[in-house]
Parts: structure tokens; sequence; C-alpha cells
């Protein structure tokens, strides 16, 4: 008697372990597909930029410099973006504030700008598509202003989430130079730039990372717009 009713009580545990699994498999199935359809939706025709006289003048944010990351890269844009406007914050005072870093997602990257800069409104747009991500830095860049973003960077061989700052837009000559807190100026193609902040540019991502993205832990084609208030 003892045994069937331990035999019972596994086949409901077991029951129970499967319609778990096959819950968690079909939760993490829905959000890849999802995920798929904004990524393609974000995906639209660009070429239209290189005709249109809105951008027929390069633009750029002048006075910023680049510096070598200490802490991590949401704290070195702080920094830069710091230096930028006159301000002496550093990852290093950041990192004493909170004895942690708090910028890991993009969301907590913009309420750290805007408690850091209150002179500025920080907003994060997420999931733009080609066009509207290249008007927004822009129109930021027209004003003056570094445009911080995420993007795929290479630290040496390996692909990285990475925080840099844009710092000019030349379509005519198909240039976008960014400073990345890996310590260097990068100067890239439209075509390349794009590829990088859509992420499709990040060979073999782990899984966890797709699912980071599946689940809205970190986004495409990112970007932060900066106002002067």
């Amino acid at each position: 008697m003892a045994s069937n009713k331990n035999n019972k009580s596994i086949r409901i545990l077991l029951i129970a372990a499967a319609a778990g699994i096959g819950a968690l498999l079909v939760t993490v199935i829905a959000a890849l597909i999802v995920l798929h359809a904004r990524t393609v939706a974000i995906r639209d025709d660009y070429s239209a930029i290189y005709s249109n006289e809105k951008y027929n003048t390069p633009v750029a944010a002048n006075g910023v410099t680049v510096i070598e990351q200490d802490v991590s890269c949401g704290y070195a844009v702080i920094e830069m973006f710091s230096a930028w406007c006159g301000r002496d914050i550093t990852e290093e005072s950041l990192y004493r504030e909170y004895g942690k870093v708090v910028t890991s997602t993009g969301s907590s990257f913009a309420k750290e700008m805007n408690k850091q800069f209150p002179e500025y409104t920080t907003e994060i747009h997420k999931y733009l598509k080609n066009t509207e991500l290249i008007e927004l830095v822009y129109d930021q860049l027209s004003a003056g202003v570094p445009v911080p973003f995420e993007w795929a960077a290479k630290y040496g061989d390996e692909w990285t989430l990475h925080y840099s700052l844009i710092t000019g837009i030349d379509i005519p000559n198909d240039k976008v130079t960014v400073a990345n807190p890996y310590g260097y100026i990068e100067e890239i193609t439209v075509d390349e730039f794009l590829e990088r902040t859509s992420f499709e540019a990040y060979d073999k991502m782990p899984l966890f990372l797709k699912l980071g993205f599946a689940f809205g832990i970190i986004e495409k084609n990112t970007v932060f717009t900066v106002r002067p208030d």
C-alpha cells in the first residue's frame, strides 16, 4: 500500500514537473517569436537618406574626449558626457556612490543620466526602425549634443554588449563617428553602424543573451535622446 502511494506521488510530481517545463518552453518560444518579429520590423529601407536634403550637412557634437573604461561602459559614457558638459562625474565617483554598477539595462542607464544631469531630460528609444534611429541621432547631433546608445562592440576578438557615444554623422560621406569607451574613436559606415545597433553583427551570440533580448532585458536599435530642459 505504501509503495503504491509513493509511486502515485512520484507520478504526480513528474507530471507537474513536465507541465512546468512545457509551460516554460512555450513562454521561451513565444518570446523568441516576438523578438524575431520586432527584429524584422526595425530593418526598414534607409537608402533614401542619401538623397534626402535634410542629411546633406554633416553634424557633430564637438568637445567629446574619449576615455578607456575602468569600471563599466555605462559609467564611462556618463563620465565622457559629464566632461563634455563641464561637469566632473567619473566612473570612480559613481562606483563610490553605489558600490556597484547600476547601468546594466537601458532603462537604468536613462534613470542614472536623469539623476546625474537634471538640466537635461534623457529618454530611451528602443526598437527604432533604421530610419527613425538615424533621424533621432541626426537631430540631436544637429543640436550639438552627443548621443548615448547601445550596440555590439568588439573587445579584442570577443563581441560584447556595449554603451558608447555617437559624436558625429556625415551621411554624404557614409560615416558615423563614435567615442568608444574601450578607449578609441571609431569611424564606420552607416551600414556597419546599423548592423551593430541591431546586434546582427554579433556572431554566435550565446543563448542567454538571446533570451535577454527575447525577455526585454536588452534592446535592439536603442538610443538615448538627451535634451536640455
